[in-house]
């Protein structure tokens, strides 16, 4: 009988761990998906709204107005990471999330009921970068917090897997997003309503997902990681800044193996509405319809890419990603700007994702790898963060700059350049799955 025992008491336990972290990492990625809904509701609405805060006549300058906002709110997200990477380096990953998401239902909160400009004149475009400005700071931080929580609760063969989550549930924030938008469009408000304040319901939902999004979170286990570091005596009273100057050269690389994804990530993503609309010249709801389409199209590919990171390493992935980006994206957008076909133009935005999503499926778990477990989160979570303010939520501004002056096709160069950048980072730097820091606390 006690062979009998023997034998079968570690699969209760196996299958206790399993569950355990399957259960922390959606809580930690239903609360991802929240707060990156509630920042995408801006873009997804962007064209409703644009009208009520930057009155003029030309929709182009309104959409670069509305654009110049978006980029604003990346403006502050080093201060956020920093912040937010501080709380989850000193005090714990589960108190940095917690905090992030409550920030990000205060902005939320202020657009939704912030007056237009034909009410209170110039302080109603003031109180909507106030809100960006919010969102930016609880994005700052929930990216790296995100990351080093989700990297660090997933078992060491499936890193890459649990890691490729935060991805998905943060173009699933997008495409929550945009499938309000097709709700609202079709089924509960006429054309007029949704300019008129229909553009609103979507802050409103955002704010009170937050809300079951903090309660969810209060109750999230801590890591591991953090909790024997802390024991260790590891996680030491100074300036996180100050430590994370100790590693030169892993920030180095996380600013370099980010520039060409996040700048591909954010025209893939936030820039391909106006794109679409605009450029391609669909209606509306048919533009909806294909940005939804081609975002669950990419949330698929993420756990896949993340997976085959486990078997044959993280560098492999993210080569294919900046080679393939550096050949095709010029290609593919030239292509993309001179179809009027709706199912073309699916295709082809699916066609870029083939190859973005190397980059967004494994970022995370990349550059958790990189780092000790007392500096992890602030490492994600600066580097990361200054990166997206310089070449990602810009991505959009320098598109539609590009088409105000009449050379859209130039930001197609810029785009591929940026890759390539990435890439000379990716040919010379270590496979983090095969020599990594997760299991340093120092």
């Amino acid at each position: 009988m006690a062979n009998s025992e023997t034998t079968t008491h570690p699969h209760p336990i196996a299958f206790d761990d399993a569950k355990r972290r399957i259960k922390a990492i959606f809580i930690g990625s239903v609360g991802n998906l929240v707060e990156w809904y509630d920042f995408y509701a801006y873009t997804a609405f962007a064209l409703y709204f644009a009208p009520h805060f930057f009155p003029s006549h030309d929709p182009v300058v309104q959409q670069l107005n509305a654009a110049t906002l978006f980029a604003a709110g990346f403006i502050v997200r080093p201060v956020g990471g920093w912040l937010f990477g501080h709380i989850a380096d000193r005090y714990g990953r589960r108190l940095s999330l917690t905090l992030s998401v409550l920030m990000m239902c205060f902005g939320s909160l202020i657009i939704a009921f912030t007056p237009t400009y034909a009410s209170i004149g110039f302080v109603a475009p003031v109180l909507l970068a106030v809100a960006r400005l919010i969102e930016g700071l609880s994005l700052g931080g929930e990216y790296g917090a995100s990351a080093t929580y989700l990297t660090e609760i997933a078992d060491p063969e499936h890193r890459g897997f649990y890691s490729s989550f935060q991805y998905v549930t943060l173009i699933g924030g997008q495409l929550t997003a945009i499938l309000v938008l097709l709700l609202l469009q079709n089924v509960f408000l006429t054309h007029e309503q949704l300019v008129a304040w229909g553009w609103r319901i979507p802050f409103v939902i955002g704010a009170l997902l937050a809300v079951i999004a903090l309660f969810m979170r209060r109750h999230m286990d801590e890591t591991a990681s953090f909790k024997q570091a802390k024991d260790a005596g590891s996680i030491k009273r100074e300036s996180s800044l100050r430590a994370l100057m100790r590693y030169p050269r892993e920030v180095a690389i996380v600013v370099g193996l980010t520039a060409g994804g996040t700048a591909a990530f954010y025209t893939f993503t936030t820039y391909m509405q106006t794109f679409v609309k605009q450029t391609v010249g669909l209606s509306d709801i048919t533009t909806t319809y294909v940005i939804a389409g081609s975002l669950i199209f990419a949330s698929i590919l993420q756990p896949i890419y993340g997976l085959i990171s486990d078997r044959i390493g993280r560098k492999p992935v993210l080569l294919f990603f900046g080679v393939a980006g550096t050949l095709l994206t010029v290609p593919i957008l030239t292509t993309l700007a001179g179809t009027k076909s709706a199912f073309v133009a699916f295709l082809l935005i699916c066609g870029a994702w083939i190859f973005t999503a190397g980059y967004t499926s494994i970022n995370a778990v990349v550059k958790a790898e990189l780092f000790p477990t007392a500096i992890r989160a602030t490492g994600i979570a600066v580097p990361y963060a200054l990166t997206v303010s310089i070449f990602g939520g810009t991505a959009p501004v320098v598109a539609l700059y590009f088409k105000s002056i009449g050379h859209e096709q130039w930001f197609f160069y810029y785009l591929a350049g940026m890759i390539c950048v990435s890439l000379l980072v990716y040919a010379t730097m270590r496979d983090t799955k095969h020599r990594s820091a997760m299991e340093r606390h120092e």
